[in-house]
């Protein structure tokens, strides 16, 4: 089921173009695959950065706050880097070229959501404390990606490297994945789940 990958801010997309296209850019950053290829580079496969919010009370939905979109670099037939903007008091600014193996897991978990039989907007969804990123599918494709909540019924897929024991690259709704990161950061439930589970949750249908 193809997936729905919601269009980015205009300005966010122009500051990738403006770096892609500055040879100081590209020369400074610590992307040797980026600096060393031929031909043109394309920005693509936009992808909302959420941050998952500590402060959530207990019994309520989970909240996440807009970080940022991030950009995966394609040259050819490959992708060798991504490029991740910021958001300033004064609009979308560049942030900085990274490469190594988020790419090819990130290229993996949307390979994966593709072959879903249920259509989904893809965003990614980070949790700083724990080293972890994952693909959060959300199940509102038409929804802005730069707002709402994980809801009970989209999925998370973490991406490897994920953190020791929930597996990377194995599908989780949000009803049982967020319990257990919950319990990784010593902190009440979310979405009301009133036991903090100790084994990973089990994959969605």
């Amino acid at each position: 089921m193809p997936l729905h990958v919601p269009p980015a801010p205009a300005p966010a997309l122009r500051t990738v173009l403006t770096a892609l296209g500055s040879p100081t850019a590209v020369r400074e950053a610590h992307t040797p695959s980026l600096r060393s290829v031929e031909g043109p580079v394309t920005p693509e496969l936009p992808l909302p950065v959420h941050e998952l919010d500590r402060d959530t009370p207990a019994g309520s939905s989970p909240t996440t706050t807009l970080t940022g979109w991030r950009f995966l670099i394609r040259a050819g037939d490959r992708a060798v880097a991504a490029a991740e903007t910021r958001l300033t008091p004064d609009g979308w600014a560049f942030s900085h070229f990274f490469e190594g193996p988020y790419i090819a897991a990130t290229e993996l978990a949307l390979r994966q959501a593709e072959a879903m039989a249920t259509p989904y907007q893809p965003r990614l969804l980070s949790v700083p404390e724990l080293y972890m990123l994952t693909l959060w599918l959300h199940g509102d494709c038409t929804a802005d990606g730069a707002t709402g909540h994980p809801a009970a019924t989209d999925v998370l897929v973490p991406i490897a490297p994920a953190p020791p024991g929930i597996a990377a690259h194995r599908p989780h709704l949000v009803a049982d994945l967020l319990p257990v990161v919950a319990h990784r950061l010593n902190r009440a439930p979310l979405l009301g789940q009133q036991t903090q589970p100790t084994q990973p949750a089990q994959p969605a249908a």
